[in-house]
């Protein structure tokens, strides 16, 4: 495959922080490399340094053998070349819709009007926006806002595009389109660099995947080397905490919003749809049905990456009532717990009650 970008030893400090630490790697046509690690790990700097939006301090980003850098006044014509969707949504609330796809090549490509019209009409068509050429985007969801951006970068023609967490704004069934948007672009063969948390996504899509940690790319191979047989423990522990949600209970005075916002990312991150209304049921039933407090309450989520397996195991400590199934217990948050979970398992350890619960899919 034909080397688009090349990256050399590429650093960058911000302020006495080092956010990227000698980055090497390189990016061909076709290519689709998911950029995966903990946050603050200089993944979106990484990106915005290949689109020239941040500087490196040393190493070198080559654009088929050139250096991006190297003329500061071609930096703009860079751009074109390699496109970028960012997490906020930027697109000019003044203009319409296919305005906002027209306006690059007009103003920048010099762009014939018709031609950039008849372009911007298919792109945002092809993106699913066809009924919307002249809607203004306050009356646009934030899926349709992302998906306006991402004809807004196609229509430039670049030959690579980045996203930088372009879903992680938007509530499941907006994420959903535009992830099916980028599946689309995908199929047609386009290369892209996609920073994501959103690991069976990644694994779906990629051809490559890169994980970071301070600074550095730690580990890279394909989606099956790095999810189920990661090399690094840096690495294992990311994927992991990835798929589980913990939370511990220690007072009665707990947060229970801060819980099920917890639950509801934890559900975006691996693409569960609305299963996190079931889960907010499960687990708020047990709370307060089933596992009233009177000590300590330990609660762990985990989704299995490929069956979509999900597991909610929770532990009371000092617990001396009855178990679920047993008299005393309530039968209407039984039925419900029911209803919701393919099986429920309890057990007693010594003064602690385990509760296993296997979620029921969609």
């Amino acid at each position: 495959m034909k080397t688009i970008l090349q990256i050399e030893s590429l650093t960058k400090r911000i302020g006495k922080a080092h956010v990227l630490n000698g980055i090497d790697c390189q990016i061909s046509e076709g290519e689709i490399v998911s950029l995966i690690g903990p946050s603050g790990s200089g993944k979106s700097t990484f990106l915005r340094c290949l689109n020239g939006l941040e500087r490196p301090d040393s190493g070198r980003i080559l654009l088929h053998g050139e250096d991006i850098f190297a003329v500061p006044e071609r930096l703009p014509y860079v751009r074109t070349r390699i496109g970028m969707v960012f997490q906020e949504i930027n697109i000019f609330p003044h203009l319409s819709v296919i305005d906002n796809v027209m306006l690059g090549p007009l103003r920048i490509l010099g762009t014939p009007f018709d031609q950039a019209k008849a372009e911007a009409t298919r792109l945002l068509r092809m993106v699913g926006l066809g009924e919307l050429l002249n809607a203004m985007p306050a009356n646009l969801s934030g899926g349709q806002k992302q998906r306006v951006e991402i004809a807004r970068c196609l229509a430039m023609a670049p030959e690579v595009i980045l996203f930088d967490e372009a879903t992680s704004a938007l509530d499941p069934t907006m994420k959903s389109e535009v992830l099916s948007v980028i599946r689309e672009l995908a199929k047609q063969g386009r290369t892209m660099v996609i920073v994501t948390h959103e690991l069976k996504f990644a694994r779906d899509i990629s051809t490559r995947v890169l994980c970071m940690d301070h600074g550095r790319i730690v580990e890279e191979g394909t989606p099956d080397q790095i999810f189920d047989h990661p090399r690094q423990a840096l690495t294992q522990v990311f994927v992991n905490n990835l798929r589980s949600l913990v939370f511990n209970i220690d007072t009665p005075d707990y947060d229970l919003y801060k819980l099920n916002a917890e639950i509801e990312w934890f559900c975006q991150r691996n693409t569960l749809g609305r299963r996190y209304v079931s889960l907010e049921l499960i687990v708020e039933e047990m709370l307060t049905k089933m596992m009233p407090f009177s000590g300590p309450i330990h609660i762990c989520i985990r989704c299995q990456e490929m069956s979509r397996e999900v597991t909610i195991d929770m532990e009371q400590e000092r617990f001396s009532g009855q178990i679920v199934g047993r008299e005393g217990t309530d039968e209407i948050s039984l039925m419900l717990l029911q209803g919701l979970c393919d099986a429920i398992e309890e057990e007693q350890r010594g003064t602690s009650r385990v509760v296993r619960l296997n979620v029921r899919s969609e």
